[in-house]
């Protein structure tokens, strides 16, 4: 492990005004997008939708980072460039999504826990010879009506089933000289109540970052990918922008070490300009302990998706200007500086 190189990565992967494209979604979730716009759900397809999003002129200027699947990385340009190489060469870190997905767990319910250690040092190895500097982890927990005491999820040891996967994965990463992202995502899935997922987000990452710790991994080498404390989608009462800002600042002060690299968010469903907006909220409460940053997925590919998915060849310039403008309004929102008015100058 070489953590030098770890920690000058993880830097630059949250340097200011600069966040994460999420575009690691696994053959099923890009089917399902797929299908949402009337795309054939093929390899080709796939291929150039993501050609599309990689090769956009000027993405550098906001993103630092892309996650890719396992099939992406493998892909190349229409003129034979692997899509790794052209990330590179725009100074863009080129990063791979690892697990294999959320299962079931054993006698628990409506509980998952995430696979994928078998054989992931090999992985990692073939991984960082075809271009991978970063690497990601998802872990799911579902917060539940009852709580854990009350015969709830999530249990205790689905918590703990996941952050030591989790933590492993992670020592991996490092012995490899990849920064491990470490996402354990608290679904905003449910009616619960702003206050019970601030409970349950501060148990999760105290959870997480105490099985890193034991595993020996180094924070400064590690980006989190952290939900957001926020009110479940079918909540009666949702709260406004800054309560969500402060009550996941205030979550994360609490519970994380001060030497961790930084912060990115996942959007976890909320629209494009919301996601925007609660960000930039949390960057306007001062100056924290590590930088506040962005790995979104939808959030920046929506609009993206669906004005491509019109005319595959036709709309990739205008595809990659729906792109370009999002990214741009969140590396704003990693600085304070984004506002709904600057929603109006959007082309799509």
């Amino acid at each position: 492990m070489n953590l030098e190189t770890l920690k000058s990565t993880a830097k630059k992967m949250v340097a200011s005004g600069k966040g994460i494209l999420a575009a690691d979604e696994s053959s099923g979730t890009i089917k399902k997008r797929f299908d949402g716009v009337g795309v054939e759900d093929n390899e080709e397809n796939r291929r150039q939708y993501r050609q599309t999003l990689l090769t956009t002129e000027g993405l550098e200027q906001y993103i630092s980072g892309i996650i890719l699947y396992d099939e992406t990385i493998r892909q190349k340009a229409d003129d034979g460039t692997p899509f790794s190489e052209i990330l590179s060469k725009k100074g863009i870190f080129p990063g791979i999504k690892v697990d294999a997905g959320a299962k079931d767990l054993a006698l628990h319910p409506g509980e998952k826990v995430t696979e994928g250690l078998d054989k992931l040092r090999e992985r990692l190895k073939e991984y960082r010879e075809l271009g991978a500097r970063f690497a990601k982890w998802r872990a799911v927990i579902t917060i539940g009506d009852l709580p854990a005491q009350a015969g709830g999820i999530p249990t205790e040891s689905c918590v703990h089933a996941n952050a030591h996967a989790m933590a492993r994965y992670a020592a991996l990463c490092q012995e490899a000289d990849i920064v491990p992202i470490v996402e354990p995502e608290v679904l905003m899935d449910g009616e619960h109540s702003i206050e019970r997922c601030f409970e349950v987000t501060e148990k999760v990452l105290e959870e997480h970052f105490e099985e890193l710790e034991r595993q020996r991994v180094a924070p400064e080498g590690i980006i989190l990918k952290a939900s957001m404390v926020i009110a479940g989608k079918k909540a009666p009462e949702q709260a406004s922008v800054e309560e969500v800002a402060d009550q996941t600042v205030r979550c994360l002060i609490a519970t994380l070490p001060k030497e961790l690299a930084g912060i990115v968010f996942l959007s976890g469903g909320q629209s494009d300009e919301k996601a925007t907006a609660h960000l930039n909220a949390m960057n306007l409460l001062g100056k924290h302990p590590w930088p506040l940053s962005f790995s979104y997925g939808r959030a920046l590919q929506n609009a993206a998706l669906k004005i491509w998915a019109q005319n595959p060849k036709e709309n990739v310039a205008k595809a990659q200007a729906a792109l370009l403008f999002r990214s741009k309004m969140c590396a704003l929102a990693t600085q304070g500086k984004y506002t709904d008015e600057m929603e109006k100058e959007r082309s799509y």
